[in-house]
């Protein structure tokens, strides 16, 4: 059984930029996966030479984009891994959220993977 888990991280940049590098493939394959497609609400995130593909559930500009594995979505696991952002008006920084899902025994490595994924994001952004 998977458990859901939430981490947060701040960003000095624009809610513009930011959506960008979430909101679509080419954005996402520079931080997130080695390479992104999509086609339809399908993406197939590669890492490593392997695919897994993803069903996009939701896509709010400015504000979210959450994603159902394709895998989970065949074991009817109620699932997903979500990324929302919204600027604290007082500070001008972005609070990024993920809310994703992972078994115990796997929990602190995805923890490790987001860490590591949104570093490579803050380099990217220079935030």
């Amino acid at each position: 059984m998977k458990e859901k888990f939430e981490l947060e991280y701040l960003l000095k940049t624009s809610p513009r930029v930011l959506e960008n590098m979430i909101g679509s493939p080419t954005g996402l394959s520079e931080w997130f996966a080695d390479d992104v497609n999509a086609n339809d609400d399908i993406y197939s995130f590669v890492w490593d030479g392997n695919v897994e593909e993803a069903r996009l559930i939701t896509h709010k500009m400015n504000t979210k984009i959450k994603f159902r594995w394709l895998a989970d979505e065949e074991e009817n696991l109620d699932t997903y891994f979500e990324i929302n952002y919204q600027v604290d008006s007082m500070t001008s920084m972005v609070a990024l959220r993920i809310v994703d899902f992972a078994s115990a025994e796997d929990k602190e490595g995805a923890i490790m993977l987001w860490d590591q994924q949104i570093n490579d994001l803050k380099r990217l952004l220079g935030a």
